[in-house]
C-alpha cells in the first residue's frame, strides 16, 4: 500500500511537472506574440512618421525651388533692365558720335576749300614774284643766279678772315680759361676735402706682458701655436723681439681676427686648443660686426644711400686694407667726396660720381680671392648687387680696364688720382717710386727684339715697342706674357701692372 502511494505520488509529481512546463511554454509563447505585435505596431508608427517627414521635406523642397525660381526671375528682370539702360546709353553716345563725325566732315570740307583758295593765292604770288624778279634782273643787268653768286662771294671774302680771327681768339681764351678753371676746381676740391691719413703695415705686432708668455703661446710641443695658426690661417712669428710676437697674413681681415684673438688669450691667460677655437669664433663675430658698421659709416660719411647689405659688408672689409700706408676705406670716402665736388663744379651727375667714387676700389676687398684687375672685379660686384649701370661703368673705367665713355668716369679717375697723390696721402718716397719705374723698364728692355719701353700711368702700365722684323704677332703675345711673369717674380708693387706690346710695321719709299 505504501509502495502504491509512493508510486502515485511520483506519478503525480511527474504529471504536475509536465503540466507546469506546458503552462510555462504557453505563457512564454503568448509573451512572444505580444512582443511581436508591439514591434509590429512600433514599425508601423515609424513608417508612418517617416512618410510624414518625407512629405514635409518634399513640400519644403518645392517651396525652396519656388523661392529660388522667384529670385532668379527677379535677377533676370533686373539684368534685363540694366541691359536696356545700357543699350539706351550706347544709343545716345552713338548719336553724339554721329553728330561729331558730321561736324568733322564739315570742318574737313571747309579746310579743303580754304586749302584750294590758298593754292590759288600761292600761284598768284608766285606769278607776281616771277614778274618782280624779271623786272629786277632787267634793272640790275644780271640774272638772279649771277647776283646770288656775286653776293655770296663778297660775303665769303668778308667773313672768312673775321671768322678765322674770331676762332683763334675763342680757342686761345677757351684754352687759357679752361686751364685756369681746371686748376681752380682741383685746388678747391683738395682744400675742401681735408681728411686724416691712416697708415698701417702688412704685418701686425702684438705686445706681450713678458717673454714668458711666448712659451705659453707656443705650448707643449708647439700644440697651441699650431692650433692657433690652423684656426686663424695666420702665421705667428715668435723671434728674439722682446715682449712681442708678429702676425703675418696676406688677408688683413684674418690678420685682425688673429690679433683680437691673441690679445684676448694673453689677457685671459688660459691658452689651449679648445680655448683658442672659442676665442677665435668670438673674434670673428666681433670683426664681422666692426666690418658691417664700418661699411655703413663709410656710406653715411660719403653720402651714398640705398646700397645692398652685402656691398656694405665688402666695403667695410676695406677698413683693414692699406695701399702704401693709405687706408683704402678712408681713400674711398675721400674719393667719393672729391668726385662729387668735381661733378658739382663741371655740371656732372653728382650722385653717380659720388657712388662710383665710394665703390671704385670695391674689388680690392676680394682681389686676393678672385683673379683679375680690381676695377673689373669691383664693377662686377656692384652690377651683381643692383648698382646703376652708370656707376658700374665708372668703377670699371677708373684704371682704363674698360672704355671711359662718360664724364663721371673721368671725374672718378681724377678724384682717385687726387686722393692718392696729394701730399701726405701715401708713404712711398720719390726715390723708391723712380727705382720701381726704372726696374720695370729694365725688365722689359732685357728681352730680345725690344726696341723701346715706357712705364706710364704711375707705373700701372708698361708699353713695349718691338722690332717687327725680329718679332711676329705670335711672338708679341708670348713676349707680353713673359714680361708680366718676370715682373711678378722680380718686383713688389700695389695693384696690377698692364703689359702692352706694340708691333708696328712701316714701309717707306721715295718717289724720284
Amino acid at each position: 500500500m505504501e509502495a502504491v502511494t509512493v508510486v502515485l505520488m511520483v506519478v503525480g509529481a511527474v504529471v504536475g511537472g509536465v503540466v507546469g512546463f506546458a503552462v510555462a511554454l504557453l505563457l512564454q509563447r503568448r509573451l512572444a506574440e505580444r512582443e511581436v505585435d508591439t514591434a509590429r505596431l512600433g514599425a508601423t508608427a515609424i513608417l508612418s512618421e517617416a512618410e510624414a517627414k518625407g512629405r514635409e521635406i518634399v513640400v519644403a523642397a518645392k517651396d525652396e525651388a519656388f523661392e529660388v525660381r522667384g529670385v532668379a526671375e527677379r535677377d533676370a528682370t533686373r539684368k534685363r533692365r540694366e541691359l536696356d539702360d545700357e543699350e539706351e546709353r550706347l544709343a545716345g553716345r552713338r548719336e553724339k558720335l554721329d553728330r561729331r563725325f558730321d561736324e568733322l566732315d564739315n570742318r574737313a570740307q571747309n579746310l579743303d576749300d580754304r586749302e584750294r583758295r590758298m593754292d590759288g593765292e600761292r600761284d598768284r604770288l608766285k606769278e607776281v614774284e616771277g614778274q618782280l624778279v624779271v623786272e629786277l634782273e632787267r634793272i640790275a643787268g644780271m640774272s638772279r643766279d649771277e647776283a646770288r653768286g656775286v653776293l655770296l662771294d663778297e660775303v665769303a671774302r668778308n667773313t672768312r678772315v673775321d671768322a678765322a680771327r674770331i676762332i683763334r681768339e675763342i680757342e686761345a681764351e677757351a684754352r687759357e680759361a679752361g686751364e685756369q678753371r681746371a686748376r681752380e676746381i682741383v685746388v678747391t676740391c683738395i682744400q675742401r676735402c681735408a681728411t686724416d691719413v691712416v697708415s698701417d703695415v702688412v704685418a701686425t705686432t702684438v705686445p706681450l706682458p713678458s717673454d714668458e708668455m711666448k712659451g705659453r703661446i707656443i705650448g707643449r710641443q708647439g700644440r697651441n701655436i699650431r692650433a692657433f695658426e690652423q684656426v686663424t690661417g695666420v702665421d705667428v712669428i715668435v723671434d728674439d723681439t722682446p715682449e712681442a710676437v708678429l702676425l703675418s697674413c696676406f688677408d688683413p681681415v684674418r690678420r685682425e681676427v688673429a690679433r683680437l684673438s691673441l690679445t684676448t688669450l694673453i689677457e685671459d691667460g688660459r691658452i689651449h686648443p679648445a680655448r683658442i677655437e672659442q676665442v677665435v669664433r668670438k673674434a670673428q663675430d666681433e670683426v664681422d660686426r666692426v666690418i658691417r658698421e664700418a661699411g655703413r659709416q663709410a656710406a653715411f660719411d660719403a653720402g651714398v644711400h640705398g646700397l645692398n647689405k652685402e656691398l656694405l659688408r665688402l666695403l667695410g672689409r676695406l677698413k683693414y686694407r692699406t695701399s702704401y700706408g693709405q687706408n683704402v676705406l678712408s681713400h674711398s670716402v675721400e674719393t667719393a667726396r672729391l668726385a662729387a665736388m668735381l661733378a658739382e663744379e663741371v655740371g656732372g651727375q653728382v650722385e653717380v660720381a659720388r657712388a662710383a667714387g665710394l665703390l671704385h676700389d670695391l674689388g680690392k676687398a676680394v682681389s686676393h680671392e678672385v683673379e683679375g684687375p680690381h676695377a673689373i672685379i669691383g664693377a662686377e660686384l656692384a652690377q651683381r648687387h643692383g648698382v646703376p649701370q652708370a656707376v658700374v661703368d665708372a668703377v670699371a673705367a677708373h684704371h682704363h680696364e674698360a672704355e671711359c665713355d662718360s664724364l663721371e668716369a673721368v671725374l672718378v679717375e681724377t678724384a682717385d688720382a687726387i686722393s692718392g697723390s696729394r701730399p701726405g696721402a701715401r708713404r712711398e718716397s720719390l726715390e723708391l717710386y723712380l727705382k720701381r719705374i726704372k726696374a720695370l723698364e729694365n725688365i722689359a728692355n732685357g728681352f730680345d727684339g725690344v726696341q723701346e719701353s715706357y712705364a706710364i700711368q704711375a707705373g700701372r702700365e708698361i708699353r713695349i715697342l718691338v722690332r717687327p722684323e725680329d718679332i711676329d704677332d705670335l711672338a708679341a703675345a708670348q713676349l707680353s706674357r713673359s714680361v708680366a711673369r718676370r715682373v711678378e717674380e722680380s718686383l713688389e708693387y700695389p695693384g696690377q701692372i698692364k703689359v702692352t706690346v706694340i708691333r708696328e710695321m712701316r714701309a717707306v719709299e721715295f718717289a724720284r
